[in-house]
């Protein structure tokens, strides 16, 4: 195993680096203005050659940060940022732009030939100032065994999961632009937002490459294939959904032509109720690797990337 090295830069972010390679930085306390849905991302997010893989506030969507847990539709109010989509209205701007405020950090550190490993406390607030989750967030990374199949030319694994508990005393239904009228636009959960060269980029999943099609669709995994501009070289991010998590396998927002994103989306086109007192908890893998990737190669990856969301984040 591959030692890497954690920095902590206090009321700031956490940066995890490959040796002279920052493989991403966490940064928990944003300077986000509220319309945005203030929320701690990953970004920037490299391959282990370095190779910057994600994109931070695009002009089309300034709510998209690289990766982030985000949320368009908690009950009526907006963790994902930007307008709210209203049925038979289209998209609103509401007062319920919510914040993920970051309260603590149990676990900063990493110990020598061992994972990077955060586990981190957050609130969930409303604009108007309720608090309506409490959440526990862990976040792991750690280098592959090169010897897996697909992982020869370098890859890494971000291991993400959240437990979070209804604090409202009321019944709080989450769901997206689908549960609430509009077609096709599931999108909610753990999103990536990949960089413009990425643009008409290959969509990966089990035995199928293809593009926007591909949205919708239901699968234990989703990657994504592009090349960068200047050095014209390939990367693949491939995202894994646990068994455990709802309505696994999820369905998944794509989206190539317009831009590049993926994001499997547990309350794609059904609301998921968490009740008074009770804890929500989904899981996610995302395997971030150097080179242009087939539906083949995408499989091995993924399945590197479960077995390494077990082995960091212990069984579902």
């Amino acid at each position: 195993m591959n030692a890497l090295e954690i920095r902590h830069d206090l009321d700031t972010s956490v940066t995890v680096r490959d040796g002279g390679t920052e493989l991403l930085r966490y940064v928990y306390q944003p300077d986000t203005v509220q319309l945005e849905s203030p929320k701690p991302y990953i970004h920037p997010l490299r391959t282990r050659a370095g190779r910057a893989v994600s994109l931070f506030r695009p002009h089309d969507h300034v709510w998209h940060k690289g990766i982030a847990w985000s949320l368009p539709v908690v009950g009526d109010e907006n963790f994902w940022g930007g307008p709210t989509f209203l049925r038979g209205e289209g998209y609103v701007q509401l007062p319920n732009n919510g914040t993920q405020l970051h309260r603590s950090f149990t676990e900063p550190d990493a110990a020598p030939d061992a994972p990077a490993r955060l586990i981190e406390s957050l609130d969930w607030v409303t604009e108007a100032g309720e608090t309506v989750f409490e959440e526990q967030r862990a976040i792991a990374a750690t280098i592959l065994d090169a010897e897996s199949p697909g992982v020869a030319s370098g890859a890494w694994f971000l291991g993400f999961e959240t437990r979070m508990r209804n604090v409202a005393g009321r019944a709080i239904p989450i769901g997206s632009p689908t549960t609430r009228g509009r077609e096709n636009a599931g999108y909610g959960g753990l999103f990536w937002r990949g960089p413009r060269s990425f643009t008409g980029g290959d969509v990966l999943a089990p035995g199928v490459s293809g593009g926007d099609e591909l949205r919708g669709i239901r699968a234990p995994w989703m990657g994504f294939s592009g090349r960068h501009d200047g050095s014209g070289g390939a990367s693949t991010l491939v995202m894994v959904d646990d068994p455990g998590n709802v309505q696994h396998p999820p369905q998944w927002f794509a989206r190539t032509a317009e831009f590049a994103c993926l994001c499997p989306a547990p309350f794609f086109s059904e609301e998921h109720t968490v009740e008074p007192d009770t804890t929500m908890v989904l899981r996610y893998g995302v395997v971030i690797a150097d080179g242009a990737s087939d539906p083949e190669r995408a499989a091995h990856l993924a399945e590197s990337g479960t077995a390494a969301l077990a082995d960091l984040l212990g069984p579902s």
